[in-house]
């Protein structure tokens, strides 16, 4: 699980500091002390001070207040209890707020300087509440810890859940799954896991790499997400254009590049990448191949494994086929065809094999969709684009960008969609994408979908967020790391 945790009250004693010191400045100012002792907050209405003399105080002291706080009670320890669990823990602080000269360095100096574990610190800024839960969602957060008010509401209005920690100013709402203590919050996670276990998704991609360039750009996103996923195989899905390519070339020719990009981003290839098969299904292939019992392998040791299918879903189709009972242990998530509004399926992964998709219906997988025409075919980019943000950082980005200019089938080109993103995306982050449960449809002879209504369900993609997925993959392929 990915927990996002708030610092000032959270993890360190914000309110108590921040009002012992407001008790000795008030010594000094007036020495009327507290004339109110339930305000909605310290800050306003507890001291008899002006607006500006509380906001000159504050100002002026924040940082040194910050540096002085000392963690609650055992939080040093169960974080780093709950990261030894298998969690990932993000501390994600509304501090970037214009109060702190420097605020990622206060905050990492007092991170270090108490033994705070973090995989990822992430500053936003306080004032604006709805920040904190654009953040979680775009980091993927399972659970945030939060003690804001209305923080808290914004996360969970996102669909995030949420733990607040009790302090004497949030008692407000009663809504809310409340915590007191660290201790309390371990257990709390515990109980709610169950097991130790960590967030990264058992993923086999199954690729036909050299068919044209977004594959390439597809295995790199996903090689780059390796903090979500666990990337159990790389399989090879078969292809064919008229070049005097047979499917076996194209197989071979697909691997060595697979090796290529792994060899780019230090993946360990061993016992990694499985050739697939030589035909397609529709002609009849059902041959046992290493793809396949690969499948089968990692299947019967997860207890659930997704297969990101992006190109014909051939492999996956032998596989139900051979071995029936990996059915309810895998989830695939394949990219073609075409929306169900379009007039037709005319599309180079469902064209290529449509028995195949047949087969894949019929045994009931549990199913999802991300259609070509009018969803993917929103990923569409330009080499001036991933110039500006690719070129140069690395030998991949270069190959990456010389591939989109000229992907060796369809001639030199400026503009083309990167479609086979769309598929690693979805399993990255699905608020980027608009989901809808249908009754699976039927394959007509022409090979437009038939809707139906009593059949099992799959789930089609109706809508994805470009400029989310594009953000995240440029981000990802741009760092050197």
């Amino acid at each position: 699980m990915r927990i996002g945790i708030d610092i000032d009250n959270v993890i360190a004693n914000f309110d108590d500091t921040l009002l012992s010191e407001y008790l000795k400045h008030d010594k000094i100012l007036r020495n009327t002390g507290i004339i109110n002792n339930n305000p909605p907050y310290l800050r306003k209405g507890m001291f008899d001070w002006s607006e500006e003399e509380e906001q000159f105080f504050y100002k002026n002291n924040i940082e040194s207040i910050a540096k002085r706080l000392k963690p609650l009670n055992n939080a040093a320890y169960y974080i780093k209890k709950l990261k030894e669990d298998g969690h990932d823990i993000y501390i994600i602080s509304g501090r970037d707020n214009g109060e702190y000269s420097d605020p990622y360095k206060i905050t990492e100096e007092w991170l270090e300087k108490h033994h705070i574990y973090c995989d990822k610190l992430i500053l936003t800024n306080a004032y604006n509440k709805h920040e904190k839960a654009e953040v979680c969602i775009d980091n993927n957060i399972d659970l945030m810890i939060e003690d804001s008010i209305s923080t808290c509401i914004a996360l969970i209005d996102k669909g995030i859940n949420v733990y607040t920690m009790n302090t004497r100013y949030n008692q407000t709402v009663d809504n809310f799954t409340r915590v007191s203590n660290w201790k309390e919050i371990y257990e709390k996670i515990m109980d709610t896991t169950n097991t130790k276990v960590t967030r990264r998704i058992n993923v086999i991609l199954d690729t036909d790499t050299y068919n044209e360039c977004d594959d390439q750009f597809a295995l790199s996103y996903l090689l780059k997400s390796q903090d979500i996923f666990n990337i159990e195989a790389i399989t090879i899905a078969p292809y064919h254009h008229d070049n005097n390519i047979s499917i076996v070339e194209g197989i071979d020719k697909s691997y060595d590049e697979i090796l290529k990009i792994c060899n780019w981003l230090n993946f360990n290839t061993s016992n990694k990448v499985f050739k697939g098969s030589s035909d397609y299904f529709q002609n009849g292939y059902v041959e046992t191949i290493e793809a396949v019992e690969k499948i089968k392998e990692i299947a019967d040791k997860n207890d659930l494994t997704y297969i990101v299918a992006i190109g014909a879903i051939t492999n996956v189709a032998i596989a139900v086929t051979e071995y029936p009972e990996i059915i309810d242990k895998i989830e695939v998530v394949w990219l073609g065809g075409n929306s169900l509004l379009h007039k037709d399926n005319n599309e180079f992964n469902f064209r290529q094999d449509v028995d195949g998709l047949r087969k894949v219906f019929e045994s009931k997988v549990k199913l999802t969709i991300i259609p070509c025409k009018n969803v993917a075919s929103n990923l569409i980019t330009s080499i001036y684009e991933l110039e500006y943000y690719l070129k140069d950082k690395n030998e991949l980005c270069n190959y990456l960008c010389q591939r989109f200019h000229d992907d060796e089938v369809h001639g030199i080109q400026e503009r083309r969609i990167i479609w086979d993103i769309s598929a690693i995306a979805y399993l990255i982050n699905r608020n980027w994408f608009e989901l809808e449960e249908v009754s699976c449809p039927n394959i007509k002879a022409d090979t437009s979908y038939e809707s139906t209504t009593t059949e099992h369900k799959i789930t089609i993609v109706n809508y994805l967020n470009a400029k989310k997925i594009f953000d995240d993959l440029f981000k990802k392929l741009g760092d050197l790391k």
